[in-house]
């Protein structure tokens, strides 16, 4: 469940959006967000997080993926992340996140740590390469220095 249902009871669509995040993370990874495989951490989305920000997230992934596989992976949880912030405005829009999912060369911005966060590292102890801005392609994982993607248009075209 959001944080801001949990502690607050407050209801939005926000809460959706960080319940289908979980989803991605749990389909991906291929685990629970109820149980852990390392007990270093309490949770899915802290182990996640702690893969992320250590760069070792192709850990968590299946080893019989290939690497068009995995860099189509490796964006979900990113996605996943993406939805899962701990902050409800800084959780994309659904219709934002069907945009990142159905287009593969747009650029993400980096997610900040997820609610219930139980890890052992703070987001201070994060390196640059967590602060910059990614795009994945079919080909593999790319890390894009300076990209930034600050709004998206959507135009849909009806004929007349």
């Amino acid at each position: 469940m959001a944080p801001e249902y949990v502690m607050h009871g407050r209801v939005s669509p926000k809460i959706d959006v960080f319940s289908f995040g979980v989803l991605v993370l749990e389909i991906v990874t291929r685990r629970s967000n109820c149980s852990s495989d390392d007990h270093s951490t309490v949770n899915l989305l802290s182990d996640v997080w702690d893969h992320w920000s250590k760069g070792t997230m192709l850990q968590m992934l299946h080893p019989s993926l290939d690497e068009v596989a995995q860099s189509q992976a490796l964006r979900c949880i990113h996605i996943g992340l993406l939805c899962v912030q701990s902050k409800p405005e800084d959780r994309p829009d659904i219709s934002v996140v069907v945009f990142m999912l159905t287009r593969d060369s747009m650029g993400l911005q980096p997610p900040s740590q997820p609610a219930f966060f139980f890890g052992r590292e703070s987001p201070s102890a994060l390196g640059s390469d967590a602060r910059s801005s990614y795009t994945y392609e079919r080909s593999g994982f790319i890390l894009g220095q300076g990209i930034s993607v600050n709004e998206i248009t959507l135009s849909e075209l009806y004929p007349r």
